[in-house]
């Protein structure tokens, strides 16, 4: 079931989430072979933890890795990836199903790698959900920022 407030943001703009009946599709792959398009359409989210304890949310191509001197160098620390408890403490919402929307308090970054697929997929709060829906629209409704921080 799709939280309220993933709910609201959504339907706030005119978008409408796809929820999977059968099985969860906490991969970026699962998620792909669910929705029938290639691994980078699918815009997964990622939590980092700073060394200086801020969190950083990077959503980017479920084909990419996160490079960390990317990262580094966007946001000016070093971070490492947030622990299950940790994201779910910090964004309400399980590993698998993780999306920018309805998050506070944490800056989320948009690889800009992004804007080569017409339409991205991240998940809608659950770990058997996606939406579809343009770089621009995301961009739009997470105020998130473009940076490059995805390896090669």
């Amino acid at each position: 079931m799709i939280p309220d407030r993933v709910r609201e943001v959504l339907e706030s703009n005119n978008l409408q989430a796809i929820e999977f009946e059968k099985g969860s599709t906490p991969t970026a792959v699962l998620a792909a072979e669910k929705l029938g398009v290639a691994v980078g359409n699918i815009a997964k989210s990622l939590l980092f933890v700073a060394k200086d304890g801020r969190y950083f949310m990077v959503v980017c191509p479920g084909d990419k890795k996160v490079a960390n001197a990317k990262l580094k160098a966007t946001i000016g620390v070093k971070t490492r990836m947030a622990k299950p408890e940790e994201t779910f403490t910090a964004t309400d919402y399980q590993p698998g199903g993780v999306c920018p929307f309805g998050i506070e308090g944490i800056e989320i970054l948009l690889d800009l790698s992004l804007q080569n697929y017409d339409t991205i997929y991240p998940a809608a709060g659950t770990d058997s959900s996606g939406v579809p829906m343009s770089f621009d629209d995301l961009r739009r409704i997470t105020g998130g920022r473009v940076c490059d921080c995805t390896a090669e």
